[in-house]
């Protein structure tokens, strides 16, 4: 018995029992407004958040690495791209969902039109006219909805199989999972079709975006600190929208790694 994933897995389930609380209590928060955009790192747990970087490292070079790799050398462009826009369509009703928790009811409303536009004209979403008829959308998640409730961020914390989080994107990632209006809606086996290419997404982004991550995971002198780093400073400026976190000097870490196939 491999005592030591144990270990990790209850290191999991103990951080869930810490964070679900914050989740039940967004709804007494929501008067307060978004919470701060912290600047410093709240790491207390850095030694169990180590062993599991390590682990998803592992999992990276044995599995993910190469199925990726494998996956898009095998797929032609044009169909893999199809496949990634298919994923991404099938995220908007919850990106309505949760602008409408939000409170941005603009951002909701150009969120349906996209989704409409694309599940029709776009042939279930396998193409984008949206973006070329100029509703790009405006991708968001449950973790971003605690923050506009005044949700702080938590600790940092590295999770097997996702990776970097904090404590409140966390039970943001469960909460999207489990309320997500087109899984709730589909039927089996559609519903398994739809986490399919949900998984086939993941596959295309590890590899379109491979030597970025190959240098912070294999290249890095600590490739803990510096996927640490990139996590938050990149999460931070995606909630200052712009603006608090703009104006606190962040810059986005990723922002030269354009996306080739962006639409």
């Amino acid at each position: 018995m491999d005592f030591e994933r144990m270990k990790i897995s209850g290191t999991v389930f103990r951080r869930l029992r810490m964070t679900v609380p914050l989740g039940l209590l967004a709804a007494t928060l929501a008067a307060c407004g978004p919470a701060a955009v912290p600047s410093g790192i709240n790491d207390p747990d850095e030694a169990r958040n180590r062993e599991v970087h390590a682990f998803n490292r592992s999992v990276d070079r044995a599995i993910l690495r190469p199925t990726a790799n494998t996956y898009s050398s095998i797929l032609p462009q044009p169909v893999e791209q199809g496949v990634s826009n298919f994923a991404t369509n099938l995220d908007a009703p919850g990106d309505v969902l949760n602008n409408l928790m939000q409170a941005r009811l603009g951002k909701a409303a150009e969120n349906t039109l996209r989704f409409a536009i694309n599940s029709t004209i776009g042939l279930a979403g396998l193409f984008d006219p949206a973006t070329a008829m100029g509703v790009t959308g405006d991708p968001t998640d449950f973790g971003e909805t605690l923050h506009v409730w005044g949700v702080g961020e938590g600790t940092y914390a590295e999770v097997p199989f996702v990776g970097p989080t904090t404590d409140r994107d966390f039970v943001g990632i469960i909460v999207d999972v489990a309320m997500n209006p087109v899984r709730l809606a589909l039927p089996n086996p559609e519903s398994y079709y739809a986490t399919g290419t949900k998984v086939a997404s993941r596959l295309s982004d590890r590899a379109r975006f491979g030597e970025t991550v190959d240098s912070i995971l294999y290249e890095s002198a600590d490739s803990y600190a510096q996927a640490r780093l990139l996590y938050l400073q990149n999460r931070r400026f995606q909630l200052g929208g712009g603006g608090a976190g703009a104006e606190a000097g962040f810059e986005d870490p990723y922002s030269d790694f354009e996306d080739p196939y962006a639409e």
